[in-house]
């Protein structure tokens, strides 16, 4: 078993290593003096300073150093700047920070927990309730490019990368060859097109579902939910893995410690700003908790390879190298208790 697992590091090492080489991203000289704290762009950036900034203060009290929320206008823009050493700690999505850790020096240190307890949440494809001729994957997968279909950023797990699995690739569909339009855009701009009849149908998730129902209740009940994902991780928290074991500890202290000790008058502080954020306190993780994400990426290229024009040595060589890689997955998610 010890060799199986030493093998299946190895494995998981060149996993990570398909897109560019790890060493890609440009190490930091020192610690930074000050924290650029990445947010990636789920929600316009008005409603994201909302949510983060009550937190980002207590969380420079707690480290003592001065913390900076950092924007971009999509999830890739927060993936760079991290990989150039503009962000050092960052709230990522599963699949973007999936890409952080293979590409910008990322390491995952805690996970996000609902405000409901839970440690997931889905991916949903919506519509307007009054399309009575959209109820089912059935319905939107006619195919007939008579639908325009909002999706999410390349690098959004449930916006993106689950329905791009579950819905398309399981089905054999070419989004862009199925529905007359198909546009990306964050997962509050495609709800609210969903609502005002902008687009028919639309990949969303269960956050900004409850997210859209408090703030624009009138809106939102305007929109039905057509397909439903089975459970994601919830998002992970990362930094730099360059930084030093002393500011490692202090940042991870604060999460693991936020709403959790302190005077009781704290402590509901911080609770309530988690809630605010729909959350609950955060729990400690590290990378294997992206396991997941990779097999699904991986089974969506298996299944684009299968239904490939590809020459069939080629097909079968390339087919191969995704086994062994998911049966390396496989082998590290069972011994991690996943």
């Amino acid at each position: 078993m010890k060799k199986l697992l030493a093998k299946a590091a190895i494995g998981a090492a060149l996993i990570m290593s398909t897109g560019p080489a790890l060493a890609d991203f440009k190490p930091l000289e020192a610690d930074p003096t000050e924290i650029n704290f990445g947010i990636i762009s789920t929600e316009s950036t008005a409603n994201l300073k909302q949510q983060w900034l009550p937190f980002l203060a207590d969380m420079e009290k707690w480290t003592g150093m001065k913390v900076k929320p950092f924007f971009a206008p999509d999830y890739a823009g927060i993936i760079e700047a991290m990989r150039f050493g503009k962000v050092h700690v960052a709230w990522f999505g599963n699949k973007s920070g999936m890409e952080a850790v293979d590409r910008s020096g990322a390491e995952v240190f805690a996970q996000q927990v609902g405000v409901d307890g839970k440690q997931g949440y889905y991916s949903y494809v919506i519509t307007h309730k009054d399309n009575t001729a959209l109820n089912s994957l059935d319905d939107l997968l006619k195919c007939d490019k008579s639908l325009n279909f909002g999706i999410g950023d390349p690098n959004s797990t449930s916006g993106f990368l689950v329905p791009s699995y579950y819905v398309f690739a399981k089905n054999g569909v070419d989004p862009k060859k199925c529905f007359k339009t198909v546009r990306n855009a964050n997962h509050e701009t495609n709800f609210m097109a969903t609502a005002n009849k902008q687009v028919d149908a639309a990949a969303n998730n269960s956050e900004q579902w409850v997210r859209s129902h408090n703030k624009v209740p009138a809106l939102a009940a305007n929109v039905k939910v057509i397909w439903k994902s089975p459970l994601i991780p919830s998002d992970p928290i990362t930094y730099r893995k360059d930084l030093s074991k002393e500011l490692k500890a202090k940042v991870k202290g604060f999460f693991l410690t936020y709403g959790r000790f302190g005077a009781p008058a704290e402590v509901k502080k911080a609770r309530d700003i988690l809630a605010g954020m729909q959350l609950a306190p955060f729990v400690d993780s590290n990378n294997t908790q992206l396991y997941p994400i990779r097999q699904l990426a991986l089974f969506k290229d298996k299944i684009k390879i299968q239904s490939s024009a590809l020459d069939a040595n080629e097909k079968t060589a390339k087919l191969a190298e995704i086994d062994e890689k998911l049966a390396t997955l496989g082998v590290l998610s069972d011994n991690v208790g996943m």
